[in-house]
């Protein structure tokens, strides 16, 4: 039955949310219980399943020089940073404000890479004083604007340049970002002609080529298609006498958010794809992972609000909502949705539209799912949101921002508070005219 199988039935123990005598728990604690303490919805973060998954993908790599750059945008609470800095990660940013936010964790300058196509003057300005490994630069403007500014602050600024190999990643659209039509790095076929512009500008240092082909892949021939066109081109560019000395190879691995049909390549077989492809080129690896270490790593908690039965289909109403999670309105996304409390193999099972309280149709999280029995009040999870969820949510038709909880075996911590009303409203400023 759908929802009683465990990601950890296929790969290999891969989150520490398990049904334990009829419930589920979060490592040694029963959901139900912080449910009952901070009220619903609440995203509910793992330790154990953030460490397993940071130290399964840096084990991979296990024989290359190599640094794992936890990619930010998939989650960025502190007390996810700081979990992920004890166990040795770097960090790839793509604001100001995650730097700052890597910097505020404890990361070191020189293990915070900047990535992103719209690098702004002030951001490199930051960057640059606070100190920085280097900038995936992503087009001959931003390069150019970084030397002027490297030259007025008398520093030297270390660069790759992201390749766009113009390699289709079979991911969805709106995350694939190796295609030629996709406004992601520099084509290929200019590479050679960047690079010998890089060289000549004033306080840049070229160290390495940097390439990203998307988010969310489910087999690995993209990335060996565009690490093998990566491999040759580093030959090229140091015939060209340039000094290829890193290769950050980006992120992208996908998780298996439907437990039924999706089953991505472990992260041991992406090593040795790495290994593979590129690990002659006697290069420092880098690799820049987020959804892979943090998506598995949290459910998101919410009650039953309602059971409507419409003339064509049920509906089951939540107090979650698409504001909380928007990856199925913005992405037709699928997660697993399981009930707190573990089905019985007897239950019928039925399908029904999962949906949310705002009003819009697009808060819908699941048409047609296969459930088991629910009332109003019972509590369910859904699975695999730790990337892209809290940190992507908002204060759509004034809803409140939800908490972030972490468990840690036996204990757990609120990360984010659930903000008051007054909180939300008094960041409003009334102008003088209206007082």
């Amino acid at each position: 039955m759908q929802y009683c199988i465990t990601l950890g039935e296929k790969l290999q123990e891969m989150d520490h949310f398990k049904y334990q005598d009829g419930k589920l728990f979060a490592e040694k604690l029963a959901v139900e219980t912080i449910a009952d303490e901070i009220g619903t919805p609440f995203y509910l973060y793992s330790t154990a399943t953030l460490t397993h998954h940071y130290r399964t993908i840096d084990e991979a790599l296990a024989g290359l020089r190599h640094c794992v750059f936890y990619a930010m945008k998939a989650a960025s609470n502190q007390a996810i940073l700081k979990t992920l800095v004890a166990e040795g990660a770097g960090m790839d940013v793509v604001s100001s404000g995650e730097y700052a936010r890597a910097i505020a964790a404890g990361v070191s300058p020189d293990k915070i890479v900047f990535s992103g196509i719209g690098k702004t003057k002030e951001e490199i300005q930051m960057a640059l004083a606070g100190g920085i490994r280097q900038f995936n630069i992503e087009s001959e403007t931003e390069m150019k604007l970084l030397s002027s500014i490297a030259v007025e602050m008398k520093t030297t600024a270390p660069i790759t340049v992201r390749i766009n190999p113009d390699v289709d990643a079979k991911t969805h659209e709106k995350i694939s970002t190796g295609k030629a039509e996709n406004k992601f790095g520099i084509p290929i076929s200019r590479a050679r002609a960047v690079y010998a512009i890089a060289t000549e500008l004033p306080n840049l240092e070229v160290i390495g080529i940097d390439v990203h082909i998307g988010s969310q892949l489910t087999t690995l021939e993209p990335f060996e298609t565009a690490y093998k066109k990566i491999a040759d081109l580093t030959t090229v560019l140091r015939n060209d006498g340039h000094k290829i000395e890193r290769l950050d190879l980006g992120g992208g691995l996908g998780i298996p958010y439907n437990s039924l049909s999706e089953t991505p390549p472990l992260p041991s077989k992406y090593g040795e794809l790495v290994k593979r492809t590129v690990g002659h080129l006697d290069c420092e690896i880098e690799i820049e992972p987020g959804r892979l270490i943090v998506g598995n790593a949290a459910i998101l908690v919410s009650k039953v609000i309602y059971i409507k039965s419409g003339e064509e289909r049920n509906f089951l109403i939540l107090d979650a909502a698409m504001n909380d999670l928007i990856r199925p309105a913005m992405y037709d996304s699928w997660h697993d949705i399981i009930p707190i409390n573990e089905p019985l193999a007897e239950h019928e099972t039925a399908h029904i539209d999962i949906v949310g309280p705002i009003c819009e149709t697009g808060d819908t999280f699941a048409r047609q799912r296969l459930m088991p029995p629910l009332i109003s009040g019972d509590l369910v999870a859904f699975r695999s949101a730790g990337a892209y969820g809290a940190v992507m949510s908002s204060e759509y038709n004034s809803r409140r921002l939800i908490p972030e909880v972490m468990v840690n075996g036996d204990q757990f911590a609120i990360i984010r508070a659930r903000p008051t009303f007054d909180d939300m409203i008094n960041r409003d400023i009334i102008p003088k005219w209206l007082k």
